[in-house]
């Protein structure tokens, strides 16, 4: 839009544009001079809608940013891929298994690209905000269980480390250096943890669930308040869980496999 053009869109428009413009970074957080330039709308304007869209629960702020708030991320998501209904359907019991014996929130997630997506949650007794929904996305590098998968592959920690890493948090990891330390001990000890990194109050410990060959096809994580969990308690527990659960995991691929083996012969 040039200099002086009169601005035609009704505010329902400009919203709706401040809602597009967040792009990749919905939970990283945008500031508002930086929303109003992607949307030539005057920064005031932005605010004042901004206002509008937290009031609603559209937004929320994020520090001195914002990002989108739980009415979006609360609508329904799309029909996923065989292959992820498969991963939820074989995992969920053993996250009902995690709940059961901890009582804090357990969440059942993959990676796709450097974000965690999460397939599956329940809520413990200690609820505390959290950015994770299901179908929601989360920048993998400050999540433990985005961790816990992005440990074993070298091409995506490159390509994180050689990335702005964004602080959600004080507690956020944004030495490329430190994450990549961290990250070899998540590989070596197939354990993750994330002390207060994508929200404050809330620590979180992670595992993978591997696949016949050895990588990460989900993970599965405990979540709980500072002060009433301990992650570092659940480390052997988890570990435990998620090596039965990648058993049961390559058992059923095995069996579809041969299924889809015997349908070929039989065609």
């Amino acid at each position: 839009m040039t200099t002086g053009q009169r601005d035609s869109r009704t505010a329902v428009d400009k919203a709706l544009a401040l809602l597009r413009a967040f792009g990749d970074e919905v939970t990283t957080g945008v500031g508002v001079s930086e929303l109003a330039r992607r949307t030539e709308l005057s920064k005031s304007t932005a605010f004042r809608l901004l206002g509008i869209l937290e009031r609603n629960g559209a937004v929320e702020r994020a520090g001195s940013n914002y990002r989108l708030g739980p009415m979006i991320h609360d609508l329904p998501t799309p029909e996923s891929a065989p292959e992820i209904d498969m991963l939820r359907d074989v995992l969920t019991p053993f996250l009902s298994i995690l709940y059961e014996q901890s009582r804090q929130t357990v969440h059942l997630a993959v990676l796709q690209g450097t974000d965690v997506v999460y397939l599956n949650k329940l809520h413990g007794f200690h609820r505390v905000p959290s950015p994770s929904r299901i179908g929601g996305r989360v920048p993998a590098y400050c999540t433990g269980i985005g961790k816990a998968m992005l440990a074993y592959d070298p091409v995506l920690i490159d390509q994180v480390c050689s990335s702005e890493l964004p602080a959600i948090t004080p507690h956020t990891i944004t030495d490329p250096d430190k994450l990549r330390r961290q990250l070899a001990r998540v590989k070596e000890q197939g354990i993750a943890f994330d002390f207060e990194e994508v929200r404050r109050g809330l620590n979180c410990v992670a595992a993978p669930v591997m696949s016949p060959t050895h990588t990460p096809v989900a993970g599965l994580s405990i979540s709980g308040p500072v002060g009433k969990f301990d992650p570092r308690r659940w480390a052997t527990p988890l570990r435990q869980i998620s090596f039965e659960a990648s058993k049961v995991y390559a058992a059923q691929l095995r069996a579809r496999r041969q299924r889809a083996a015997t349908t070929v012969k039989t065609a």
